[in-house]
């Protein structure tokens, strides 16, 4: 597929995977939910761009893994997973199930709701047992549908994990949904465009490498770094609805 990309959408399709991998391993999550939106304007196909994004979150979360695989709240990880991976089950069928311009819909309408709430500083916080089911179930369900769950389920980690454990505990969880996720979509015999993603290794390690760098510091500066993504997320969003609006 990327060799029938034009010179300017691959040029669009580098840049948008340096940014995922950045915000993958800088914020600990994110990577699909900010950059998912971006690239259904350069291509409009969830199911091209999904299994990229998996094959390179695995890739990438197990090298970071490899040495820090100490540092992960496996019991709290467990818990959540009896919340978590069934939902994300019945999302991933519902990818396969749905029409392409509803997934794109759901897909915008869903990034817009986080790019809104970081816009006004606002948090999903969850201070409820039963909220926290809530927000698992909900967060399984968008990543098997989208891998755009992490911020509902990130409400729920930080509130039950320590900090310093939230980003490798969040890679564990975010490999399981997408081994799910990749093996569901070859069995039922989806394409998953592994040439292609093999491809962007190279580029998406850029981002990565520089998302570690400066972890800490987007950690320390979290409020403000989601608040400016929020607004660009938000008009993003905006302009994609419109734009499948009038189309």
């Amino acid at each position: 597929m990327l060799s029938e990309f034009t010179p300017l959408q691959l040029l669009f399709t580098c840049l948008l995977f340096v940014w995922a991998g950045f915000v993958r391993s800088g914020l600990g999550f994110g990577g699909a939910a900010l950059a998912l939106p971006l690239m259904l304007l350069v291509h409009d196909q969830p199911l091209f761009w999904l299994p990229m994004i998996g094959f390179h979150l695995l890739f990438f979360s197990g090298l970071t893994l490899r040495t820090r695989i100490h540092n992960v709240d496996w019991v709290y990880l467990k818990q959540a997973a009896r919340f978590v991976v069934p939902a994300a089950l019945v999302g991933v069928f519902g990818l396969i199930s749905l029409p392409n311009h509803w997934l794109v819909i759901f897909i915008y309408a869903v990034t817009l709701f986080y790019g809104l709430l970081w816009s006004f500083n606002l948090e999903l916080q969850s201070n409820k047992t039963w909220l926290d089911g809530l927000f698992l179930i909900l967060g399984g369900y968008v990543a098997g549908i989208s891998l755009s769950g992490a911020p509902l389920m990130v409400a729920v980690f930080m509130r039950n994990i320590a900090r310093h454990q939230l980003r490798n505990t969040m890679f564990v969880l975010w490999f399981s949904l997408v081994s799910i996720k990749l093996t569901t979509l070859a069995t039922l015999g989806f394409k998953l465009y592994f040439l292609d993603s093999m491809l962007l290794i190279p580029v998406a390690a850029i981002g990565h490498l520089a998302g570690l760098k400066v972890h800490d510091y987007i950690l320390q500066n979290d409020r403000r770094f989601k608040q400016v993504i929020g607004v660009v997320l938000s008009i993003i969003c905006l302009f994609g609805l419109w734009h499948i609006a009038n189309s």
